[in-house]
């Protein structure tokens, strides 16, 4: 493994499926919508995935890539023959989902989107840690990245490379607002790494941006609570940053939570240049268009011994 760094545990995909030890909710504000949603995690049997359910509605959608209806500003899950059941924001709640090792859980709105609470995935991390995360009796699944795919557009470009073991990770940005400029950010997708690098890492946007965004029925509930927003060189946020690359860390946030809907962990390596939401989707689905592309593995475990 010439090349590989040396500080990284070959054994960083888990071996189990996992699901939550007990059912959790929160309420928050929708992002997009601006309307009061309650949010619940619950425990899943093995194999069930993540799967989200409209409890207004009653109907499931499970966290798929080619269930994915929509792209702009957020990633948006639906069924393709029933446009009213879909939710949206989806990524954040996914991305600490994909973060702490659960592999199977039912997430209950009871809305068209998800809370955006702070506008990071730390709060969804919250209610996970307090729920607590259990191992079941079941091979956890990767899926391993056997030849190199890519999508683009203009100068934006993502891309899954074969890769040993785990989930590495690569994104740059560049924006000409100065308080952005260019960033990149580079790390091993672990729940240490997830929890101490990414979590926290808010949405962003541009001022100017802003008034395009309502009258398109968008960003109704934003505000500087749930969003860093950006003037120029200014950070319009009273408490600035968290981190002075807050930015790009936001933007692999979003890229663990949408690729997470890949269906299993990669085992791949990620790396994306000014990407988004929809360039992560559309190389899923370039991925999976290929059955020579990709592998299913699945580990040989021991069953758990009974408590």
């Amino acid at each position: 493994m010439d090349g590989l760094p040396h500080n990284i545990p070959l054994q960083t995909a888990p071996q189990r499926q996992s699901t939550l030890k007990a059912p959790i909710d929160c309420v928050g504000v929708g992002l997009h919508g601006g309307g009061r949603v309650r949010l619940g995690l619950l425990p899943a049997a093995p194999g069930t995935g993540i799967v989200f359910r409209r409890t207004d509605l009653g109907r499931e959608i499970p966290a798929r890539f080619d269930r994915v209806v929509d792209t702009r500003l957020c990633t948006v899950l639906g069924l393709p023959d029933e446009p009213a059941v879909r939710v949206g924001t989806v990524e954040h709640v996914l991305a600490a989902l994909a973060g702490a090792g659960v592999t199977n859980a039912v997430v209950e709105v009871d809305g068209p989107e998800a809370p955006i609470h702070d506008g990071s995935a730390a709060s969804f991390l919250f209610l996970v840690d307090c729920a607590g995360v259990v191992a079941q009796d079941a091979p956890a699944a990767t899926i391993e990245v056997r030849r190199t795919v890519r999508v683009s557009h203009g100068a934006a470009f993502a891309e899954l490379r074969p890769y040993p073991f785990g989930l590495d990770m690569g994104f740059s940005i560049a924006f000409d607002a100065a308080a952005i400029g260019r960033q990149a950010l580079t790390l091993h997708l672990t729940p240490d790494a997830f929890r101490g690098e990414l979590a926290r890492a808010r949405t962003f946007t541009l001022a100017s941006e802003i008034e395009a965004m309502r009258a398109e029925g968008l960003a109704r509930g934003g505000s500087l609570d749930n969003a860093v927003v950006v003037d120029g060189a200014r950070v319009l946020n009273p408490g600035g940053l968290r981190m002075a690359d807050e930015f790009v860390r936001h933007k692999l946030l979003d890229a663990v939570g949408d690729l997470a809907l890949a269906g299993a962990p990669l085992r791949a390596r990620f790396v994306a240049h000014r990407g988004g939401h929809a360039l992560t989707n559309q190389l899923l689905r370039a991925l999976f268009a290929d059955a020579a592309n990709w592998r299913l593995h699945i580990p040989s475990v021991e069953p758990a011994l009974a408590a």
